[in-house]
C-alpha cells in the first residue's frame, strides 16, 4: 500500500476490510510490525508486507538508492560541500549507522542531525531545489542501511523514527538477488492487478523493459489480449473465466493503490482523469462503483465525509456511495484525515462546501 501520505495506509486498509481499526493498524506497523515501511518503486513510500522486504531491497529500492546517490554526489561536488560526493555520503553513512547504534532508541531527523553534525546541510540541486539531513536519511533508507520503526504520532499522521532493520526487524535482512526481488514483485503485481500490459508493469515497478520481460518468462506468465486489442498478462494459474461480480462501491483515500496501479487507466478513469490527479500525478480520493471511478470524496469542518459524483450514476449506486460515506464518517469518529494531495475534484469539491456554508 501507498504510505506517502500517512493516513492512506489506514484508509486503503479500511476500504478492503470489514472490522479493521486504526488500533489494529498501528499494531501491524509498530508492535507486531508485520508491515514494513520501505522507499521503493517510483521512489515512493510503501508499506510491505515483512516477508516482501528483501525482494524490495535489491530490485525497486536498490534502483531507486543508485539513482538517489548519484544525484546527491553529483550535488555535494557542485555545491562545493566536499570534493568528493561518494566519499561525503559514506561518512555521512557511516555517522548515521554509528549513532543509532550507540542510541538506546529510535531516533529522530532532527536527533540525528545533532548527533552526526555532518548531515545538517543544506545543499542546493540542478532542478533549483535544496535537500537537507532528511534527504541523506531516505537514502540511507532505500539502501537499507537504516529503516523507519516506531512513530512518534498515530494516525492520522506519521513522525517515523529511525533506527537499524536488524534492531527493528529482530534480525539483518538477508536480501535475494536482483532478478529473484523483480520476479517476486512482478509475480504479486499480476496476483493483485493483472492483467496487465508489460508497460504497466514497467511503469510501476520504475524498472526497465528488460527486468520486466525476465520476470515475466521465469514466471510462465501467459500473454492475454485485452479491451481494445492491447495484449497483458496474467498468471499461469489465473486462467479461469472469472464469475459475474455482484454490484459493489468503494471510496477510496489519495495515492490508494488501485488508482495508481496501472500505467493505462483509461478503463476506470474514463473521462475523469483530469479532475482525480494533481499535476503531478498524484491521485486525490475516489468514489468508485462496479471498477470505475464516478466521483471524489472529502471531509466537512465536522469531520462528516460527502460524495461528489462527476457523472449520473442510478439510485442504487448513489444510495450505496452514501452508506459508504456514512460508514466512513462512522469510523473515522470525529478526525480529519488531512492530505498533501488534492485533485481539482476535490478543491471543486471543498470550494462548493464553503460557499454553501
Amino acid at each position: 500500500m501507498h504510505a506517502t501520505d500517512a493516513p492512506t495506509v489506514y484508509l486503503s486498509a479500511w476500504a478492503r476490510t470489514v472490522q479493521v481499526t486504526t488500533a489494529d493498524m498501528d499494531r501491524a506497523l509498530y508492535d507486531d510490525r508485520a508491515l514494513i515501511k520501505q522507499l521503493a518503486m517510483r521512489r515512493t513510500l510503501f508499506v510491505f508486507p515483512r516477508d516482501l522486504i528483501p525482494f524490495v531491497l535489491p530490485s525497486a529500492a536498490a534502483r531507486v538508492a543508485a539513482s538517489e546517490h548519484t544525484r546527491m554526489a553529483r550535488d555535494i561536488e557542485r555545491a562545493g560541500v566536499a570534493s568528493s560526493g561518494k566519499a561525503w555520503i559514506d561518512e555521512a553513512r557511516d555517522g548515521v549507522t554509528a549513532a543509532l547504534s550507540k542510541s538506546s532508541g529510535a531516533l529522530s531527523a532532527a536527533e540525528l542531525r545533532r548527533a552526526v553534525p555532518l548531515i545538517d546541510v543544506t545543499v542546493p540541486s540542478t532542478a533549483g531545489e535544496t535537500w537537507s539531513a532528511p534527504q541523506v536519511l531516505t537514502l540511507l533508507g532505500a539502501e537499507g542501511t537504516i529503516v523507519r520503526g516506531p512513530s512518534s504520532g498515530r494516525f492520522p499522521t506519521a513522525r517515523p523514527l529511525w533506527t537499524l532493520p536488524a534492531r527493528w526487524l529482530g534480525s539483518p535482512v538477508a536480501p535475494m538477488g536482483t532478478a529473484d526481488g523483480y520476479r517476486e514483485l512482478v509475480r504479486r503485481w499480476l496476483h493483485a492487478f493483472g492483467p496487465g500490459t508489460e508497460d504497466d508493469i514497467v511503469w510501476w515497478l520504475g524498472a526497465t523493459k528488460a527486468a520486466v520481460r525476465l520476470a515475466i518468462h521465469q514466471l510462465d506468465a501467459v500473454e492475454v489480449s485485452l479491451d481494445g486489442g492491447a495484449s497483458g498478462w496474467v498468471l499461469p494459474g489465473d486462467l479461469d473465466v472469472v464469475d459475474e461480480v455482484a454490484p459493489w462501491t468503494a471510496l477510496l483515500p489519495p495515492l490508494d493503490p488501485t488508482v495508481m496501479g496501472w500505467k493505462e487507466r483509461a478503463f476506470y478513469l474514463g473521462p475523469h482523469g483530469r479532475q482525480l490527479f494533481d499535476t503531478r500525478g498524484n491521485a486525490g480520493t475516489t468514489a468508485w462503483a462496479d471498477g470505475r471511478i464516478v466521483g471524489s470524496w472529502i471531509q466537512d469542518r465536522e469531520a462528516v465525509v460527502h460524495v461528489r459524483l462527476l457523472e449520473p450514476v442510478s439510485p442504487d449506486v448513489r444510495e450505496a456511495l452514501n452508506a459508504q460515506a456514512s460508514r466512513l464518517t462512522a469510523w473515522l469518529d470525529g478526525v480529519q484525515s488531512p492530505t498533501g494531495y488534492r485533485s481539482p475534484a476535490m478543491r471543486a469539491q471543498e470550494r462548493e462546501w464553503e460557499h454553501k456554508l
